[in-house]
């Protein structure tokens, strides 16, 4: 019974640390600067390997935690439980700002990527005229 308070602290733990670099990844994305985005999500991805790897053990455990838990144990564990779903549900606040941001970025680059387009195509017709100015003055 000690091993499943022991897993489920643990995982609050990592749900705490999938929080935190959230958060800092958060003032990141505020200030413009998405330079690590690929390095944030495969440090998320760790976090939740190493989350699913605890899931499966709490699991495992529970099975095999015999019936009824004691009263000090059934505490332990609706506490962890409780903080585990404030825990996930500041985490998928998070994630909607993560996403909303991202989404504004990739916005950003879009519309830059079109004004790119139309200068290259504005700044092309405007040599290809030039060109045939030239050629026209040279004939007379």
């Amino acid at each position: 019974m000690e091993k499943l308070v022991n897993l489920m602290t643990e995982k609050n733990h990592y749900l705490e640390k999938f929080y935190s670099l959230n958060a800092e990844e958060l003032v990141n994305f505020g200030d413009g600067n998405f330079e690590n985005v690929e390095s944030f999500y495969r440090a998320r991805d760790k976090i939740l390997d190493l989350i699913r790897t605890i899931d499966e053990m709490i699991d495992t455990e529970a099975k095999q935690t015999p019936a009824p838990l004691g009263a000090n144990v059934k505490a332990a564990v609706e506490k962890l439980l409780g903080q585990k779903d404030e825990w996930v549900t500041a985490i998928l606040s998070q994630d909607l700002q993560v996403l909303s941001w991202i989404e504004k970025e990739k916005s950003n680059i879009i519309k830059e990527l079109q004004t790119i387009g139309k200068n290259k195509k504005a700044i092309g017709g405007y040599h290809s005229g030039g060109r045939a100015i030239s050629k026209y003055d040279e004939e007379a």
